[in-house]
């Protein structure tokens, strides 16, 4: 109780207490990731569920913003499944549907894995927002989950972000077996980054059949709600998004996290690729808390769009060398049939 009454009074402090932001995360490119995080349905040597698609149009992608920003979003975050960006194709029309959702006056987010410098300069060029890049958890539990990437890979990242003016958003997910310390070190990994990050998403894992985090509980949601505080307590000026994991959350406990100081949420049906509470829910919940939409662009200018004919960047053709780790962790370990196959 302690906590929930510092972090409220922190909270209160840099933020509204009763504005949230609204956005709506898009899976632009779903499946067949070469990763191997041990949460993710999309990581190709997975046997999951899920239905591929191929990279979505940008009318497509316009029609989605367009139907998000009339239900109350003003944040449309795209996402693809891939290890890295690569320059080509696909990256262009990544950059044409930045563009087009910027003209629309939303803030525009992606997350699109590991990007270098020249990428990032390029985004934000087309008017990128913010650029999602989750670090997960702590570095001591990083490999635990994840063998084909780095926690150095990560933060490079990160840091090629804030060689321009995009704003970042990184944060993670708890549940995945780690230790309250592990909880504790990510946020101090995130609260070293300087500045800290504008946004971080606080995701509650949600185990799917066919990862190796299959059989894992949920997270009960006090620890949700303390981890909300935490993080709001460590971090006092950044939108703490409470993200994955809310399908299974009560209204209450989420008036809880609210209230604890999380100042943001995702909505729609989908996260990607697991189930969240459906849009209307969220407002007849907002209004029983008297609680109202944050607009677009209330902490930062919007970004100005720079059409691809006066681009003064290109394409360089980059093949960066990031890191494959070879330790293979507890949690994710794959039979040499199932790789195969």
């Amino acid at each position: 109780m302690d906590l929930m009454y510092e972090a409220a009074t922190i909270h209160r402090k840099y933020h509204n207490p009763n504005e949230v932001q609204v956005s709506t995360l898009l899976s632009i490119k779903t499946g067949g990731c070469p990763e191997d995080c041990a949460y993710c349905p999309q990581a190709a040597r997975y046997h999951t569920d899920i239905e591929k698609n191929e990279m979505m149009s940008v009318q497509e992608v316009k029609a989605k913003a367009l139907r998000a920003k009339e239900a109350g979003s003003s944040r449309m975050c795209m996402g693809a499944a891939w290890r890295n960006v690569k320059d080509g194709r696909d990256f262009e029309q990544v950059l044409e549907m930045v563009r087009t959702i910027n003209k629309l006056n939303m803030e525009v987010c992606c997350t699109l894995g590991m990007i270098t410098e020249n990428q990032a300069r390029r985004l934000a060029e087309a008017g990128l927002y913010a650029y999602n890049h989750n670090i997960d958890t702590s570095n001591d539990y990083y490999d635990k989950v994840i063998s084909t990437r780095s926690y150095g890979d990560r933060l490079k990242t990160i840091k090629n972000v804030r060689k321009t003016n995009i704003t970042v958003c990184s944060g993670g997910i708890i549940g995945m077996g780690e230790r309250l310390e592990d909880r504790a070190k990510m946020l101090i990994t995130l609260s070293r980054l300087d500045p800290h990050p504008e946004s971080v998403p606080i995701n509650a894992l949600v185990p799917v059949e066919g990862t190796p985090l299959e059989n894992q509980h949920c997270v009960e949601i006090w620890e949700m709600i303390r981890m909300i505080a935490t993080t709001r307590v460590v971090l006092p000026q950044t939108q703490v998004r409470l993200s994955a994991g809310r399908n299974e959350m009560s209204k209450e406990g989420q008036t809880m996290c609210f209230f604890a100081g999380a100042n943001s949420i995702f909505a729609g049906d989908k996260l990607l690729t697991t189930p969240n509470p459906d849009i209307g829910e969220d407002m007849k919940l907002f209004q029983k808390l008297g609680i109202t939409v944050q607009k677009p662009f209330m902490k930062r200018d919007q970004p100005k769009t720079v059409e691809k004919e006066d681009s003064k960047l290109e394409s360089l053709g980059e093949k960066p060398k990031w890191s494959r780790p070879k330790k293979i962790k507890e949690n994710n370990q794959m039979e040499e049939s199932s790789l195969r196959n």
